[in-house]
């Protein structure tokens, strides 16, 4: 069986200690999270969990019925790349000599569809939006020259196919 990146969406009530519940799961199952990202959702008073990992399909069935049986959780889906539109953010923090001394600096932020946010005497901010490999490019550009701060954040999705999910939540809730 081979591993594959997943992304699992999982609708849930926003209640303290469901992230360690969810996390417990792919513990003991020996799966390492790539990426997790927790936000309120289309509907109000729900909140997404965003969930990446390597795994095989298999596996993610067993772990989506999984994270199901949790209390609070409505419904959990799982996706591949390809069934999905996702993107990460991240903030680089550099000196701001560089911004005016090196012009390679702001050729690699055009080259690189990033956008400054801030500037002042000590330091710049760059933000970048996009594939993770986008981001690690940026990350490698910009490495000779120092970064000061880095944040990445994980990964954002929707799916390509209406899946109609408020409909689904709407019913379920009440």
């Amino acid at each position: 069986m081979e591993d594959i990146l997943y992304t699992i969406s999982v609708y849930t009530e926003n209640n303290l200690g469901l992230l360690n519940r969810i996390a417990t799961i792919f513990l003991k199952r020996h799966i390492n999270i790539e990426s997790l990202t927790v936000s309120s959702s289309e509907i109000e008073g729900v909140s997404r969990f965003i969930i990446v990992a390597y795994m095989p399909e298999e596996q993610v069935k067993k772990i989506v019925k999984q994270i199901e049986k949790q209390v609070e959780v409505i419904k959990a889906y799982y996706h591949t790349n390809e069934d999905s539109i996702y993107l990460q953010s991240a903030l680089f923090k550099i000196k701001s000599s560089l911004l005016f001394d090196k012009r390679q600096i702001q050729n690699i932020i055009k080259k690189s569809n990033a956008q400054i946010v801030t500037v002042n005497r000590d330091f710049f901010v760059v933000e970048k939006s996009g594939r993770k490999e986008e981001i690690e490019q940026l990350y490698s550009d910009f490495l000779p020259y120092g970064i000061m701060q880095f944040v990445r954040s994980g990964r954002i999705s929707v799916t390509k196919d209406e899946m109609r999910i408020s409909d689904i939540l709407k019913k379920q809730l009440n």
